[in-house]
């Protein structure tokens, strides 16, 4: 947990450097640790870990967020993916890639059709970066009591790194292709 958290505060530092206070906001800010907290606790968090152990990069699954995603969606059609954190000593390596095939991959095991995610509304390099992962921009719903919103989905089994599989066990294969 605690190498988990400060992985957060190292991305609320890194995303106020580039003009954006996801995730640092107090109204929301705790709320969402709270949550994240029930993911890790009820095993819906993994960690990307290199060869000694240090935590690269994070990923959390979750149920639908009614916020956002009605019936109208099928929201049973898809895996939720929610609090994808990479290291910035671990820049370079595509871990953010690769974790969200790894996601893709386990989203068509189960069957199901789509990857979700939701992002800031104003956040617009995140939603940037995620397009150029082939995720679709479905929607942007605006509720007062949420800054996020901006809604995608990619297919899920669709990977943008296939040469590039993260190892899924207790110790994580070798982080360069090989």
């Amino acid at each position: 947990m605690d190498d988990l958290m400060a992985l957060r505060t190292e991305a609320e530092q890194w995303l106020r450097t580039k003009g954006t206070d996801q995730w640092s906001d107090p109204e929301t800010g705790a709320r969402a640790i709270e949550k994240w907290r029930s993911a890790i606790d009820e095993g819906r968090a993994w960690v990307v870990v290199d060869e000694t152990d240090r935590v690269l990069a994070t990923v959390s699954r979750g149920p639908v967020d009614r916020d956002f995603w009605t019936d109208a969606d099928q929201p049973e059609s898809a895996l939720y993916l929610y609090k994808l954190i990479v290291a910035r000593h671990a820049g370079g390596r595509r871990l953010g890639e690769r974790v969200i095939d790894w996601m893709s991959r386990l989203a068509a095991l189960e069957g199901r059709t789509w990857v979700r995610i939701d992002t800031w509304r104003t956040n617009d390099e995140l939603q940037a970066y995620y397009e150029q992962l082939d995720f679709q921009h479905v929607r942007t719903e605006s509720p007062s009591h949420r800054r996020s919103g901006w809604l995608a989905q990619r297919l899920a089994g669709h990977v943008t790194a296939p040469d590039w599989p993260l190892s899924v066990g207790p110790k994580s294969a070798p982080l360069h292709p090989r």
